[in-house]
């Protein structure tokens, strides 16, 4: 096939809460071919002390506990997206970009090569791993959209109103998390998040929703987690990427002018401590490389919402609303979930 006969396409790797009950057997039922790739994860892993990852997989019942901690969830779920991105079919997609929300970030540096295999393994296990002992503070998701999936500003603005007040209050302390299309993600110490929850208005019974298992992630409160990383963890790793990075500032990092010092300072400080707009990294991806495809890894479709509702913000190939996206993505669908079987499908 003709390079110019390809389509466009912008990787997005998925973040920490992907892989759920749902997933439980996805390496095991898309990617028993991989054996390589997973036993050195598993190795790895093993010298560690740590449960391979092929186990954890292969486990008769889904356990919220074991699944969703940090030192298993990290390396399950950069396995499954990095045999998933393995399996793209590169005769129909060229691949211009990549990038990834929160943890998603690990792996797209992966993804783009600007981490090799055992650099990778080493940096998303190391990090996965920095509160076995026990989480630094939680997360909190809030959305800031209507029912037709158009930003509410009036909303977002009294949000943000609301959480300036809970700083305000004794020993509370709640920050900005990830900006997630139509949603905000907190990070806080126990009685911030807990003042923010009481001050939020309970919407559609489910929100505020606190994420089980979740760290103050991207706030200041995971400093003492940057400064451990900068120790454990080599600028030696990085490279440059292959393929251009859009991180969690919007800021592209090019195969051949990135600054190796710059990226590994990016990953292991400003995106730990500081908020990670992913909204902000969608907006960059489409306008930047005009993408025919928006390819999400999984495991996991849950991304595909968020993405979406930053396609109606900046009214991307004209739709405006939840409606809109249904419609297109019926017709001639522009987000492809490799979680969801049958775009799985259309990416193979």
């Amino acid at each position: 096939m003709k390079e110019s006969n390809k389509q466009r396409a912008v990787v997005i790797c998925p973040g920490r809460g992907t892989y759920n009950k749902e997933e439980l057997g996805y390496l095991k039922n898309y990617h028993g071919d991989k054996i390589e790739f997973i036993d050195n994860i598993d190795q790895y892993r093993q010298q560690q002390n740590q449960m391979p990852i092929s186990e954890l997989d292969a486990m008769e019942n889904y356990s919220m506990r074991t699944h969703t901690a940090g030192e298993n969830a990290s390396a399950l779920i950069y396995a499954c997206a990095s045999c998933d991105h393995q399996k793209i079919n590169t005769d129909l997609y060229d691949v211009v970009a990549v990038t990834g929300n929160s943890m998603g970030w690990y792996i797209a540096l992966a993804v783009a090569g600007a981490l090799k295999n055992d650099g990778a393994i080493e940096l998303i296990n190391t990090m996965g791993s920095m509160m076995t002992k026990g989480l630094i503070g939680g997360q909190l998701i809030y959305p800031i959209i209507d029912e037709f999936w158009q930003k509410d500003k009036a909303r977002e603005t009294q949000v943000l109103q609301w959480l300036a007040d809970v700083n305000q209050q004794k020993d509370c302390e709640a920050y900005l998390s990830i900006y997630l299309g139509g949603y905000l993600v907190f990070g806080g110490n126990k009685q911030g998040l807990k003042a923010l929850e009481n001050i939020l208005p309970v919407i559609d019974e489910r929100y505020p929703m606190n994420l089980f298992n979740h760290a103050a992630f991207h706030t200041p409160l995971l400093k003492s987690v940057s400064e451990k990383a900068l120790q454990q963890l080599s600028a030696s790793l990085f490279n440059a990427p292959e393929i251009p990075l859009i991180d969690g500032l919007g800021n592209i990092w090019q195969p051949y002018s990135t600054n190796i010092n710059g990226l590994y300072d990016y990953t292991l400080t400003t995106q730990v401590t500081e908020p990670y707009n992913f909204s902000k990294a969608i907006e960059v991806a489409i306008k930047e490389y005009a993408p025919d495809k928006l390819i999400i890894l999984g495991p996991g479709a849950t991304l595909g919402g968020a993405v979406a509702q930053c396609l109606i913000e900046h009214n991307w190939l004209g739709l405006s609303s939840k409606k809109d996206f249904i419609e297109q993505q019926k017709k001639a669908p522009f987000i492809l979930s490799m979680g969801i079987a049958e775009q799985r499908k259309l990416v193979l």
